[in-house]
C-alpha cells in the first residue's frame, strides 16, 4: 500500500511548501535545482527520484493489463507501494490508464487501425514525465488534467497545427479543471486523478466511438494517507452525502462531455 500520509520520502516529516522556489539538492540523487518544497527537516526529493519507480511500475501494470475501466486500473496501481499518496507518478497514471481502457475496449488510432498500446504508452510517458510535482498550486492547471489531456492527444493524434483533433484536448481539459475548481484545493492526488478519469471516458467514448467502463460509483480507499483529506466534501470519501457524491456517479457523467 502507498506508504506515510503523503508526507516526506526520507523521514516522513510534513512537506512545507513555498510560494517562490529555492535553491534545493535532491538528498536522493543530490542534484541541486530550484524547488518549492522541503519537508519540515529540510529534506528535498526530486521528482526524478520521487516518481521513478512509479512510472516503471505503472507502464508496466498497463502494458500487461487487460481492463477497460481506467479506475480499476488506477485502483490497482495506486495500491502498490511504489505509488505515493500524492506526488508527480500520478500525472503517468491518468493518461496511462485512460490509454489502456481505450486499446483494450478496441480502441482504433486516427488511421482507423488498432492503436499500438505500447507505442501509446510510451509517448505518454515521455510526455508525462515532463510536467513537475505542484502544477496544480503553480502553474494553475493539475498535472492530473494534463495527463488526461496528452492521453487524447496521444489518441487522437493531435499536434499543435490541428484543427479539431486540438480543440478536443483543450475542451476535455478545459472541463476536467472547471470540475475540480468546484470543489477546490486543496491538493490530492487521488482526488483529482479520480475527477479527471471519470470525465475523461465518457467524453473520449463519445469523440473517438470507444468503449472504456467505469464502475457507477468510485470510493476512495486511500484518505487516511492524505493528511489534507477534504473527507465529507469529497465526492469519494466514503461517507460523503449522497448529494456530495450524486454527481460524480457514472450515470450522471455524460452531462460533462460538452
Amino acid at each position: 500500500m502507498s506508504a506515510g500520509k503523503a508526507n516526506c520520502l526520507v523521514c516522513g516529516e510534513p512537506i512545507v511548501y513555498w510560494e517562490e522556489a529555492r535553491e534545493v539538492t535532491c538528498c536522493i540523487c543530490g542534484k541541486q535545482e530550484t524547488g518549492h518544497s522541503v519537508c519540515s527537516a529540510g529534506h528535498y526529493v526530486c521528482d526524478m527520484c520521487h516518481r521513478a519507480k512509479g512510472v516503471e511500475f505503472i507502464i508496466g501494470l498497463c502494458s500487461s493489463s487487460t481492463s477497460t475501466d481506467p479506475i480499476a486500473i488506477m485502483n490497482e496501481a495506486m495500491n502498490d507501494k511504489s505509488i505515493y499518496p500524492n506526488g508527480p507518478e500520478h500525472h503517468t497514471l491518468i493518461g496511462a490508464a485512460l490509454i489502456t481502457a481505450y486499446c483494450n475496449a478496441g480502441g482504433k488510432n486516427p488511421q482507423g487501425q488498432p492503436m499500438d498500446k505500447e507505442a501509446a504508452l510510451a509517448e505518454l510517458k515521455k510526455r508525462s514525465l515532463q510536467v513537475p510535482g505542484g502544477t496544480c498550486g503553480f502553474w494553475g492547471t493539475c498535472g492530473a488534467a494534463v495527463s488526461a489531456g496528452q492521453a487524447m492527444s496521444v489518441l487522437n493524434g493531435s499536434t499543435p497545427m490541428k484543427q479539431e483533433p486540438w480543440a478536443q484536448c483543450q475542451r476535455l481539459t478545459s472541463i476536467i479543471l472547471g470540475r475540480m475548481a468546484d470543489i477546490g484545493g486543496p491538493r490530492c492526488c487521488k482526488r483529482t486523478g479520480y475527477i479527471s478519469t471519470l470525465t475523461a471516458v465518457p467524453y473520449i467514448n463519445r469523440e473517438l466511438d470507444s468503449g472504456m467502463t467505469l464502475p457507477e460509483e468510485v470510493v476512495c480507499t486511500f484518505f487516511d494517507r492524505n493528511a489534507e483529506c477534504r473527507k465529507m466534501d469529497c465526492p469519494f470519501f466514503p461517507g460523503a452525502d449522497a448529494e456530495v457524491k450524486a454527481p460524480y456517479r457514472h450515470s450522471a457523467e455524460m452531462r460533462w462531455v460538452g
